[in-house]
């Protein structure tokens, strides 16, 4: 097989603090009440404030983040470190249009897209209809794949459209934030629950696309820059504010060829490590 990916085990990892959120029944209801907006926008504001500049340091020793990899920039909040641009150099992108390339760094699964429109992420099944609060549209991607990119806070938190092409649908899904990391899938139907926005897009090379971003507890803002018009190949779609975050690809039947380690990895339950810009399938048809 193919060793180009680097790999890490889909495993229960989780804080002491997040442990007693989702299993302790006076965490639960500290959780509802974090959880309510007023609370979320509070958070929103001290992280978007001078006051948050005191995180940064502590934020890059414990991620371990190689910060000569990023544009240097007088960071005005901890949200506006979060949001970090990187060296164009540190994520070539492909130059053979019909190569699949990540929109986004993350840790990857790819499922696919059954009869009852369902497919797992981390141990849980969820449902397309309420991940993109749409029959008409969740019968458009059976026989299918959804590829999943996982982002964790040592990440680069853009993202970029795969493809040229043009935008035919756009929507805000209001949600709960919750976290995307995997005791809480056990517990909330996340996916199904959390703030998201779905975008449906005519790509030139891989067919009828959707792209959805996840945002996640606490704070987790998805911030799309372009919802209507054309698109062109790794155009800048947006950026996630702090706060766990997702990106979900949905392909219908007969459009990409997924790189087969990803396949094998996820069904050896681990997630593959790919940046922004590095292929991870093609067109169907190509040579992968």
């Amino acid at each position: 097989m193919d060793k180009r990916f680097k790999t890490s085990a889909i495993i229960e990892n989780d804080s002491y603090s997040l442990r007693f959120l989702y299993k302790n029944p006076l965490g639960r209801f500290l959780l509802k009440i974090m959880i309510q907006p007023p609370l979320t926008k509070v958070a929103g504001a001290y992280l978007n404030s001078f006051f948050s500049k005191g995180m940064i340091n502590t934020f890059i020793k414990k991620n371990e983040l190689q910060m000569a990899d990023y544009l240097p920039t007088k960071y005005t909040s901890f949200n506006h470190f979060f949001m970090r641009e990187i060296k164009p150099e540190k994520r070539p992108v492909p130059q053979e249009e019909t190569d699949l390339a990540a929109p986004c760094d993350g840790k990857v699964t790819v499922y696919s897209i059954d009869k009852q429109s369902t497919f797992k992420v981390k141990h849980s099944e969820y449902n397309l209809i309420e991940l993109l609060d749409s029959t008409d549209l969740t019968n458009e991607w059976q026989g299918g794949c959804a590829v999943i990119f996982r982002l964790t806070p040592d990440d680069y938190h853009h993202y970029y459209f795969i493809d040229e092409g043009n935008i035919t649908g756009h929507q805000k899904i209001a949600g709960i934030f919750h976290t995307v990391q995997p005791i809480a899938t056990h517990t909330e139907p996340v996916f199904s629950r959390n703030s998201r926005e779905v975008t449906v897009i005519e790509t030139k090379h891989f067919g009828k696309i959707a792209q959805i971003e996840v945002g996640a507890l606490m704070v987790g803002k998805i911030k799309n820059v372009k919802n209507s018009g054309s698109c062109q190949r790794f155009e800048k779609k947006g950026w996630f504010e702090f706060g766990g975050s997702t990106v979900i690809l949905l392909f219908q039947k007969n459009q990409v060829k997924i790189d087969p380690e990803i396949w094998a990895n996820t069904e050896n339950n681990f997630e593959t490590i790919v940046k922004f810009g590095q292929v991870v399938g093609q067109k169907r048809g190509g040579t992968l």
